[in-house]
């Protein structure tokens, strides 16, 4: 697939969802990732932080051909070599991870690429960079992302027209039943959601829940 096509698949998106070695063991990996893809997900993306690197290529290994029975794009979280190795759609990479564009001379010109974004101006800074698309947040405290505070609300709808306008930006970060309508009233169009969904009674159901809300939001 084109980076074309892969953005132009990735702009009718609503419910990005994450399978985090932060709460999924590895041998429940691929269940997961087909709950996630059975109840609707858009797009998935293996977060695997300081997890040996052998560890989260098998794991890749195993769910890049779920996704791809679905059409869904896979992510992968940091590791742009291994994202090249394993045919993966896209990388993730925070604002920690280098340039855009040093990243794009690894992964090459058909590969998304996601930059985790904490405020206007960084999103404005991925666009310029040119990245494919961004997270948003985290808008409420989560365990996720422990140790970085909520950047809450208010700069959703500035963020949405200036940025989100021109390519798919996901906001992320606490997003739960209980709050998900104050976030698309804020303006947002996309969404993360993480922590309610991985540790939910029924995680098909869960994801399905929240694109149906988002869908209706929007």
């Amino acid at each position: 697939m084109s980076l074309t096509d892969r953005r132009s698949q990735l702009s009718e998106a609503l419910l990005y969802g994450i399978v985090d070695f932060g709460y999924v063991a590895e041998e429940k990996m691929e269940e997961v990732t087909s709950q996630l893809l059975n109840g609707g997900a858009d797009v998935i993306q293996l977060r695997a932080k300081g997890i040996p690197e052998q560890t989260v290529f098998n794991v890749v290994k195993r769910i890049i051909p779920l996704c791809q029975s679905f059409g869904v794009d896979f992510i992968l979280n940091d590791y742009p070599e291994m994202a090249m190795e394993v045919g993966a759609d896209g990388v993730h990479i925070g604002q920690d991870d280098g340039a855009i564009a040093d990243v794009r001379k690894i992964v090459g010109e058909e590969m998304l690429i996601g930059r985790s974004t904490h405020s206007l101006e960084q999103a404005k800074q991925a666009l310029d960079e040119g990245a494919d698309y961004i997270g948003f947040g985290p808008l409420y405290p989560t365990p996720t992302k422990a140790g970085r505070s909520a950047i809450g609300l208010d700069e959703v709808s500035k963020m949405e027209a200036q940025v989100g306008a021109i390519l798919p930006a996901f906001c992320i970060g606490g997003i739960k039943p209980e709050n998900i309508g104050k976030v698309l009233a804020a303006g947002a169009r996309r969404c993360v959601v993480v922590s309610h969904i991985l540790t939910a009674e029924n995680i098909r159901e869960a994801t399905a829940e929240a694109r149906k809300v988002i869908a209706a939001g929007v």
